[in-house]
């Protein structure tokens, strides 16, 4: 898999594209197996919250989702200045979002997938005269997760706004991928102010799952991107040169006196120039 950027200039997307799709992937296939019913209905929902079997799991696979997804976009912002050779503010508060936004995610998970957990499974095994103060915990413990998604979400919109608008000023892929991104961001903070304000309701869930297809179309777009740029460009550039050996080793086979032929290869265009014509 492709680094992050060379000092060509020439952005290189498969690390950032791999960890970011990863990432999404893995958390919404634990989503997946996440304790449904109506979230806001709070009696039903503990019910099924504290019968739930795969709740650690399903919990340790969206953490570790989110930390993929994170890091990649990290890489995404780390990348774009690389290719610029110059610290850009926006990509840094890009990345300081980032960490916020996987550092409130712990939290979440903290208070969701053990907290919560532990209260809902009291309150289900607690004798009558002691269920409703133990009710009374488990809604605060959700109101507190309430305030922690919603915070999370503000942190992860602005660091993909951010992104978005380092992209654009770096003139680096097509205009239209930078304002997908964007997008995301902004389903991110429509979902932040709905959870902190309304909880888990049905529009919010709407949301959600609009957010996972946003990223995974921009995602899987930066995917074939850094294939493409892999090979394609490769072979426009080189005269067909396509493997990894041919670009990085700058020899060729030896001549007939047993000495290798040294070639000089000129740097790739950067992707945009190649994509956005």
């Amino acid at each position: 898999m492709m680094m992050t950027a060379d000092r060509s200039g020439r952005i290189r997307l498969g690390l950032p594209a791999g960890l970011m799709l990863g990432g999404q992937l893995l958390y919404v296939c634990s989503t997946l197996f996440h304790a449904g019913g109506h979230a806001n209905h709070h009696g039903e929902i503990f019910t099924h919250y504290a019968g739930s079997e795969t709740w650690t799991l399903v919990h340790v696979g969206q953490f570790m989702g989110v930390v993929l997804l994170v890091g990649g976009l990290t890489c995404l912002n780390l990348a774009l200045e690389i290719a610029e050779s110059h610290t850009s503010p926006v990509t840094r508060l890009g990345v300081v979002s980032a960490a916020a936004a996987l550092a409130l995610y712990g939290m979440l998970q903290a208070v969701d997938g053990v907290a919560l957990k532990q209260s809902v499974s009291s309150w289900a095994n607690a004798p009558a005269e002691s269920r409703e103060v133990r009710f009374a915990v488990a809604e605060g413990i959700r109101w507190l997760e309430w305030g922690a998604r919603g915070y999370h979400d503000y942190a992860i919109s602005l660091a993909l706004m951010l992104t978005s608008v380092a992209g654009l000023m770096a003139h680096r892929l097509p205009r239209l991928f930078w304002f997908l991104i964007a997008s995301s961001g902004v389903v991110f903070a429509i979902q932040g102010w709905i959870c902190t304000t309304s909880g888990f309701t049905d529009f919010h869930s709407t949301l959600i799952v609009t957010g996972w297809c946003l990223n995974i179309i921009w995602m899987a777009w930066l995917a074939g991107l850094a294939v493409w740029a892999r090979y394609a460009i490769a072979a426009r550039y080189h005269g067909g040169i396509t493997s990894a050996a041919d670009l990085s080793g700058q020899t060729k086979a030896p001549a007939e006196d047993g000495r290798p032929i040294q070639v000089e290869h000129a740097p790739l265009q950067p992707i945009e120039s190649a994509t956005s014509r």
